[in-house]
């Protein structure tokens, strides 16, 4: 059950070697903004707790991951983990003032 082999069709053969070309625009390396940018708001939901601000932060880090280019990124590039990581501590730093604290106790009138 041998089929014929025909010349030029074996897929070891040096002479059918082409060069790796990676698309054009995967050429120029990537700053990775939006993952800078959700890091500068995460920072900024810690040291403000603003709730508003969390919910948003941990949407551009899924995003981040998401629209992540695994060829695009230079070798000094924040990991995945650490980017959804830093979206959740925010939020969680944003929160836990409510959880903590609680509402404020109420104090009965002075009576006469």
């Amino acid at each position: 059950m041998s089929s014929a082999v025909v010349p030029g069709d074996d897929p070891r053969d040096p002479s059918a070697e082409t060069s790796l070309t990676l698309p054009e625009k995967w050429q120029a390396d990537s700053l990775d903004a939006l993952s800078s940018s959700m890091m500068f708001v995460s920072g900024l939901i810690m040291v403000t707790r603003n709730r508003f601000l969390a919910w948003p932060a941990l949407l551009l880090s899924v995003n981040t991951v998401i629209n992540k280019h695994p060829l695009r990124t230079k070798e000094g590039a924040q990991g995945d983990v650490s980017v959804i990581m830093l979206g959740v501590a925010a939020l969680i730093a944003s929160y836990l003032p409510l959880i903590l604290i609680g509402p404020a106790a109420k104090v009965p009138p002075p009576s006469l």
